[in-house]
């Protein structure tokens, strides 16, 4: 039994390295590790991931809010939306077939994967929309002088919209989302790069709790794999994020892109075989 934690422990800390350097989070990554090397069952899997989302949000998120990147007005708005979605996508978890459930994980790291080959820098928007104007939604972001620069935001209705799938997504597949969450608010909304990724991590626990509560109620959290998990994820972030900075990010991009791509050919090759 021990040597069965310390191995769940020791493949938490790889997920969760691996997903701070990557930025997508160690459920992306922890998920498709405890079902194809642990032999973990689907629904078990998931939800010992969306307990580990939960821990590592909350100790990541600190440092995001404290340096003036997270947009918390945005964050608190658009977290109806998500947890909304995240409720409805844990109750349909327990409904679904897993080697569906694997087929959906395999097309969600394809997605992944995009995102990540995507992802770039884009001018700040100089003013919001009426709507968002009304709501307080644009904000400051540090510059490289030390300087703040204010920036707007735009279209509320649609990143809401699509904040309600990333929150389906986070509660039927155990992942944050943060790839969908940060689409959103990067591309519909206008929010900038840096901006969008900070207020993501800072909602995704709150997101992965909501599902969390739902896989509890069912029993599908087992606290032998959920403890040494969330710990080792948490452990293997808070090391990623001291090497992220040392590193090069586009070339360490494109070698996550391929690792997405091998898992999704891996799920997707489960699914299909048990369907």
């Amino acid at each position: 039994m021990l040597s069965i934690l310390v191995g769940l422990f020791a493949l938490s800390i790889g997920a969760g390295f691996v997903g701070a350097l990557s930025g997508l989070g160690g459920g992306v990554f922890i998920v498709p590790g405890l079902v194809i090397l642990a032999h973990v069952p689907m629904n078990i899997a998931v939800g010992a991931s969306l307990i580990s989302v939960v821990a590592t949000s909350a100790g990541a998120s600190v440092a995001f809010v404290r340096d003036g990147w997270t947009n918390l007005r945005v964050a608190i708005i658009l977290e109806c939306a998500t947890v909304t979605g995240a409720v409805a996508g844990a109750y349909m978890a327990g409904l679904i077939s897993p080697p569906v459930l694997e087929m959906l994980f395999a097309l969600m790291m394809l997605q992944s994967a995009w995102f990540a080959m995507k992802s770039q820098d884009q001018d700040l928007l100089p003013q919001s929309d009426p709507l968002c104007a009304r709501l307080r939604l644009g904000g400051q972001m540090p510059h490289d002088d030390g300087t703040m620069r204010p920036y707007g935001v735009r279209n509320l209705p649609g990143g809401a919209g699509l904040m309600v799938v990333a929150g389906v997504i986070s509660g039927l597949l155990g992942i944050g989302a943060g790839a969908v969450k940060v689409t959103a608010m990067d591309y519909l909304m206008k929010l900038p790069l840096k901006v969008s990724s900070a207020t993501s991590n800072f909602m995704i626990g709150v997101t992965a709790g909501a599902g969390a509560l739902v896989f509890l109620s069912r029993g599908d959290v087992a606290a032998t794999i959920a403890a040494p998990v969330a710990l080792g994820v948490t452990v293997g972030a808070m090391i990623g994020g001291r090497v992220l900075p040392r590193v090069n990010t586009y070339s360490l991009r494109r070698l996550f892109v391929v690792i997405l791509v091998l898992i999704a050919i891996e799920m997707g090759w489960r699914a299909w075989s048990r369907i």
